[in-house]
């Protein structure tokens, strides 16, 4: 299975913009320089990655929930991905992935060790293994 992503840039590296669109035409969005350092409106690449190791990292705690006997009622996690400049190079320095669930009958600890599991195991967090990741998962206070 192969799935495709396109982008497309006009112009100088900083007064240039782009284009970035999912070959299922999911999504597509603008990017530049300043969507990625200085703030401006779009999205830029690390949100995209961010956005596909959440949804990833949340399908791999689905199924291992399921497995475990516990299928969860809802799960909602948020991949936030650092970028900085590390010496004259601008790289991903950390991904803080957060998690909550609501998952009937099912312990804490049992949740944490399956969360724990879920973020080293998923496809998209073997992928990019040597960034750095952080997790804080819970289970959800409900009424």
């Amino acid at each position: 299975m192969s799935q495709t992503a396109k982008a497309h840039w006009e112009g100088d590296l900083k007064s240039g913009k782009g284009t970035i669109a999912l070959g299922s035409g999911a999504f597509q969005g603008s990017y530049s320089f300043k969507t990625r350092f200085e703030g401006a409106p779009g999205t830029t690449p690390e949100e995209l990655l961010g956005a596909a190791h959440a949804a990833c990292f949340t399908m791999a705690l689905s199924g291992a929930l399921t497995t475990a006997g516990h299928a969860p009622t809802s799960l909602d996690s948020t991949a936030a991905v650092t970028l900085e400049k590390t010496g004259d190079k601008f790289s991903i320095t950390q991904i803080d992935l957060t998690t909550r669930g609501v998952v009937p009958g099912l312990a804490e600890s049992e949740f944490q060790r399956l969360a724990e599991d879920a973020m080293e195991n998923c496809i998209i967090s073997r992928a990019i293994a040597n960034v750095p990741m952080t997790l804080d998962a819970a289970l959800a206070v409900t009424a």
